[in-house]
Order: structure tokens, then C-alpha cells, then sequence
């Protein structure tokens, strides 16, 4: 199991939570993300022994952040 995948599965949820929250993800698009979510856990199972479902844990989290956000996020 990859070191940061308890990281990327809380952010993912924190996320979307937060999307939520802040009005900019309706019942549509967590559902959306919700499928997603659900298809690569399905279909990373037969690639790899599922090794790759971080990684694309990690895409969508980028995803939401560009979503939530609307563009990356200034660190300065």
C-alpha cells in the first residue's frame, strides 16, 4: 500500500465536503465525483493489483481543488 494513500482518500472526502459547504458542488456533481471515485476503485483493481488507485485519487483531488477553487490555489 502506498504511504500517502490515507492522505489523498481524507483529502478527496475533505474536499468534496468542502465543496459542499461552499455551495460550489451541488448534488450533481458530488454524485459525479461519487462515481468516479467508485469506477476507479472498480477498474484500478484489474491494473496492477489496484497500485494505480492513488494516483488517480490524487487527479481527482486536483480536479476538486480546480472545481472548489475555480483555478489553482496561490501560496504566497
Amino acid at each position: 500500500m502506498n504511504p500517502f494513500a490515507p492522505v489523498v482518500f481524507w483529502a478527496f472526502w475533505l474536499l468534496l465536503v468542502a465543496g459542499w459547504m461552499m455551495g460550489e458542488l451541488q448534488t450533481r456533481g458530488t454524485i459525479v465525483f461519487l462515481l468516479l471515485m467508485a469506477a476507479g476503485l472498480a477498474g484500478s483493481r484489474f491494473v496492477l493489483g489496484g497500485a494505480l488507485f492513488t494516483p488517480y485519487m490524487a487527479i481527482l483531488d486536483i480536479v476538486l481543488v480546480l472545481f472548489i477553487f475555480k483555478g489553482d490555489i496561490n501560496l504566497h
